[in-house]
């Protein structure tokens, strides 16, 4: 039996699954300025990605290099989400919204 796309299919559910509170949690600590370290995060993945001789971790370094790219359209979007008022406001950034 191969296993090779069951393993990627949970490393990708996982992975993104992973991205939606990281988002979330981005922003309210830190707001859109973070959106850099989603994007050092995402070429990271990709040099990993490229470089990884495996098709499986190759595979899931791209699948986390894209989500953290995702991440930061995600960001924006997270902040409208606060500023329509589906997610709560960090009090300590009010200037921000």
């Amino acid at each position: 039996m191969n296993f090779t796309g069951i393993i990627i299919g949970i490393g990708s559910f996982i992975c993104i699954g992973l991205f939606h509170p990281l988002v979330i949690k981005a922003e309210y600590h830190f707001g859109v300025r973070s959106w850099w370290m989603f994007a050092l995060a995402g070429v990271l993945g990709v040099v990993g990605s490229l470089l990884a001789a495996d098709v499986i971790v190759s595979t899931l370094l791209g699948v986390f290099a894209f989500s953290a790219f995702w991440g930061i359209h995600e960001l924006f979007q997270q902040r409208k989400r606060v500023q329509r008022g589906w997610f709560p406001k960090n009090p300590k950034r009010l200037k921000d919204y």
